[in-house]
Formats: C-alpha cells, structure tokens, sequence
C-alpha cells in the first residue's frame, strides 16, 4: 500500500511540476535571469509550494505518525555551515545553467528529449562522486 501511496504522490508531484512550467528550462532561466527579460511566473508556483509546504510540515510536527500508520520522521534542524552553503550555491549554479532541479528534471525525461536525459545522468554520476567522496566520513558516524 505505500508503494502506491508513493507512486501516486510521485505521480501528482511530477503532473503539478510539469503544469507549473517547472520543467521548461527557458521559463526557469527567464525566471532566474533578474538583471535581463526576468520572468516573475514562477515566483507564484514557488510561493504556493511554501504556503503549502509551512501548513503541511506544521501539522505534521504535531502528528507521531503518518495516515498509514508508520512512525512521523521529520528531519532535524541543522546549522547553517560551509558545506551547506556550497552545497546550495553549487545547485543554484547547476539550476541556472541547466534551467532544470531534480524534480523537473525526472518528470521531464518523460518527453523524450536528449537534454533531461544528459542532466539526469550527470546528476546521477555527481551522486556517486559524492558517495565515494562521503564513504569514510559516512564511516565514522556511530550508530
């Protein structure tokens, strides 16, 4: 049954980024070049993602377990450090040049163009790098 549940919220989610424009890389970039022809749409469907996401994370911070019953994990506040912040400036670097984010990028492998596909195996390969690179780190967490 959570197999189906994730399916279909993977299902909505891709439809919703696709509906969005999210997954057009012209839009993302019209939307992320502020200083040329800046292209404020996506600023609503960002804007409506964090209304939705504020509600959604509130209610679940009050709820020890999820509709299906397995147990509410919510992730742990973190500092704001080093990696933290390459990590995101490597991927608004990474979002501005290839006008796509994870997301839109899976959903967008769906129209059978070549360059969602090269961003997603690029991604996949950086994943990996990252794995290799975080091994003995990932080591010397005590369990």
């Amino acid at each position: 049954m959570h197999i189906i549940i994730a399916a279909l919220a993977g299902l909505v989610f891709g439809i919703g980024l696709i509906v969005a424009g999210m997954t057009d890389p012209a839009k993302v970039r019209g939307f992320l070049d502020l200083a040329g022809a800046w292209n404020p749409s996506l600023l609503f469907v960002m804007g409506g993602a964090l209304g939705v996401g504020l509600v959604a994370f509130a209610a679940a911070a009050r709820r020890r377990t999820t509709l299906l019953g397995t147990p509410m994990l919510l992730p742990a506040p973190s500092p704001i450090d080093r990696r933290l912040v390459l990590g995101a400036t490597t991927f608004g670097v990474g979002w501005g040049i290839a006008g796509f984010c994870p997301g839109p990028a899976l959903a967008s492998l769906a129209s059978g163009n070549l360059e969602p596909l090269i961003f997603t195996a690029a991604m996949v390969a950086g994943m990996a790098v990252f794995a290799v690179l975080e091994r003995p780190a990932m080591t010397r967490i005590p369990t």
